[in-house]
């Protein structure tokens, strides 16, 4: 299918107000005596989409949980429209959805409900959230899957889940941890057309990643080694090698 074919299953939405940069500040983070992430400083911009590579262990799922507000740094902090991330108990902000590498689903609903909950828990009726569940879906080829458990699905249909319930709620920031690890190349190439959808629209798009070709499809480079931000420049990680 080509580009605009899978453009086309997109739901219309308008523009996003952005609020500004998503800002870390001398952010650290301490874990049993080990610094996870020591003194980060970088302003994440809207309408790009951000890829943060690395080795494993490298600290990027930490960053990316810090950023969202659902982590609190040792030292540090991170902001969105000058109000900070974190808010106390570890949920985050209405602004910001995650595509967690985990999924984060919850196995004995269906694809449908997994999504749909998402838009109840802001509000939305729940035969709209059904509907939108449905269309989120659908934009992701997995649309026929709807009734299906999650438990039953493959871990490549349960990403494109996980990613159709952050897509659905329309985010401000969307923070996506290895979106593409269980996808085909016609898969992933469709996530990063959805994720520069999204940052066209004026979100903060990161997308944490070993996948080469994700990498080298992102408008901005980051790369951690070892808790630190390195130049891009710098590492083979640059190009997700």
């Amino acid at each position: 299918m080509t580009a605009l074919g899978r453009h086309a299953l997109t739901p219309e939405r308008g523009p996003i107000s952005a609020q500004g940069d998503l800002v870390l500040e001398d952010v650290s983070l301490n874990v049993g005596g080990r610094w996870a992430l020591e003194r980060l400083s970088l302003e994440i911009h809207p309408g790009e989409v951000t890829a943060l590579s690395g080795p494993s262990g490298s600290g990027k799922t930490t960053m990316l949980s810090i950023a969202g507000g659902i982590l609190k740094p040792t030292t540090g902090f991170s902001t969105y429209g000058g109000r900070h991330m974190w808010q106390g108990d570890g949920d985050p902000r209405h602004e910001v959805a995650f595509v967690l590498q985990v999924y984060g689903l919850v196995p004995i609903l269906s694809a449908r409900e997994n999504v749909a909950i998402a838009l109840r828990a802001r509000g939305v009726s729940p035969g709209e959230a059904d509907e939108r569940a449905d269309e989120e879906l659908t934009r992701f080829f997995i649309g026929d899957l709807g009734d299906r458990q999650v438990e039953e699905l493959s871990g490549g249909q349960m990403q494109r889940v996980a990613c159709a319930r952050a897509f659905a709620v329309s985010p401000e920031i969307l923070l996506a941890d290895e979106p593409t690890s269980e996808l085909d190349e016609g898969n992933r190439e469709h996530v990063m057309d959805q994720l520069r959808i999204e940052a066209a629209r004026g979100a903060v798009v990161v997308v944490a990643t070993h996948d080469p070709a994700v990498v080298d499809a992102a408008d901005r480079k980051l790369v951690l080694d070892e808790g630190r931000l390195v130049p891009a420049e710098d590492s083979a990680y640059a190009s997700g090698r």
